[in-house]
């Protein structure tokens, strides 16, 4: 069996194989779970950057794909490199017009995070505010990462962890909140 996909994933695909990895996948570091993601996605994420599933955005699992290909593809295919925050604005847009069309309630709770990150990823203060709206009505550990965010971008004006990996110089106190273990993504 070949690890490349025989054609592009469908919006539905993408969907199914990230909810079948489920949370204990979804965010810890795995080579094996990357390279898997890596094997289905890569093409689709291409072609998602380029604007070419915008039609995917019309509806809820088509919205929940493009999500999950423009924000936590790159950062599973992309760990501590620039691209991998290359296409956070486009995730943003698409999350704000879904979560306004209310698509964020018409799949399954525990996907439902997913219509929010684009906010949390954000170094705007009215995306973090946002964040920690909608995050208000999922579970307590959510809604305390969407604080620390907030948090951090009201401190900082930016995330500090970043700072290396965007060619930034960092402030004395950004420094110093990564010395002393502070949020490093």
């Amino acid at each position: 069996m070949t690890s490349q996909p025989l054609s592009t994933p469908t919006a539905r695909e993408v969907v199914d194989f990230w909810r079948d990895a489920g949370p204990a996948r979804w965010f810890a570091k795995s080579d094996d779970f990357d390279a898997a993601f890596i094997a289905l996605c890569a093409d689709a994420h291409q072609a998602a950057a380029r604007c070419e599933r915008d039609a995917w955005a019309n509806d809820a699992e088509g919205a929940l794909a493009l999500l999950i290909l423009l924000d936590q593809f790159p950062r599973n295919a992309w760990r501590h490199n620039p691209h991998m925050l290359a296409t956070d604005g486009q995730a943003l847009v698409i999350a704000k017009r879904a979560v306004a069309a209310g698509f964020d309630r018409q799949v399954d709770a525990a996907l439902r995070p997913f219509f929010y990150l684009p906010f949390m990823h954000s170094e705007l203060p009215a995306d973090q505010e946002r964040s920690v709206e909608l995050n208000a009505a999922l579970d307590a550990n959510t809604q305390r990462f969407a604080r620390l965010h907030q948090d951090i971008v009201l401190r900082f004006g930016r995330f500090p962890h970043r700072n290396r990996l965007l060619g930034r110089a960092s402030t004395a106190q950004e420094q110093a909140f990564l010395d002393s273990g502070g949020f490093a993504g």
